[in-house]
């Protein structure tokens, strides 16, 4: 397999496109993560079902969050995209989260090439307030079990919220390369 932070790009940001690799699809309960150092997914836990995944999960190559990690996104598809899977995607949003104490936010992105919606989901209103509250609810507990109380969901951000925080963990990547 090939190192993602290697051959692909961040994408062009700027104009609301990104890279994404999947980690995660919509459904599993599965926390399998990217391993920047073996460049290979790793089945990290195995989650309680009840936390299974609202969105497609996965992140933006070329990019260093504040917690240290590729900096995360939700791929918000009909279909459940499998691991180890990327595409082109246009960014809605974004959640801002706080996990154990450190900013770890989720970039919200569709298929830049989505025929089945006809491209209609162009900014995290288009999803409704209750895809919202369930995804909020999802980060809220999804660690209740064995950490209560380590996540914090501070709100939802619009798209050039999102850019200026992809721009931000491209620049941490590149100091740290």
């Amino acid at each position: 397999m090939a190192d993602f932070n290697v051959v692909l790009e961040t994408g062009d940001y700027q104009n609301g496109i990104v890279n994404t690799v999947v980690e995660i699809p919509q459904g599993s309960f599965l926390k399998i993560e990217w391993d920047r150092k073996r460049a290979c997914f790793m089945l990290d836990r195995v989650e309680p079902s009840i936390y299974a995944k609202p969105t497609s999960y996965g992140f933006i190559p070329q990019t260093l969050d504040e917690d240290g990690d590729e900096l995360d996104t939700l791929v918000v598809c009909d279909e459940p995209i499998p691991t180890g899977v990327w595409t082109s995607a246009r960014v809605i949003g974004v959640l801002n989260f706080i996990d154990d104490g450190e900013a770890d936010h989720k970039i919200v992105v569709v298929p830049a090439d989505d025929r089945n919606t006809g491209d209609s989901i162009k900014t995290l209103d288009d999803l409704g307030e209750r895809w919202k509250s369930k995804v909020v609810e999802h980060f809220s507990h999804y660690k209740d079990l064995k950490k209560p109380g380590t996540t914090v969901v501070e709100g939802w951000g619009d798209i050039e919220a999102a850019k200026q925080i992809i721009a931000e963990s491209i620049a941490r990547h590149k100091s740290q390369a």
